[in-house]
């Protein structure tokens, strides 16, 4: 039904054809950043559900 190498584009392909080459590691750099800062407050919200 899709023509996968023109239609659908997942993870790198997509952000990289969104942003441009390389926004799709720099998207998880900002994340991985963002996560380690946040850490302890994501930790707290989580054990909630434990």
């Amino acid at each position: 039904m899709l023509d996968l190498d023109q239609e659908l584009k997942v993870a790198d392909e997509f952000w990289d054809f969104l942003g441009g080459t390389g926004a799709y590691e720099e998207l998880l750099n900002c994340f991985e950043r963002v996560g380690i800062e946040l850490r302890p407050e994501i930790d707290k919200y989580f054990e909630k559900f434990k």
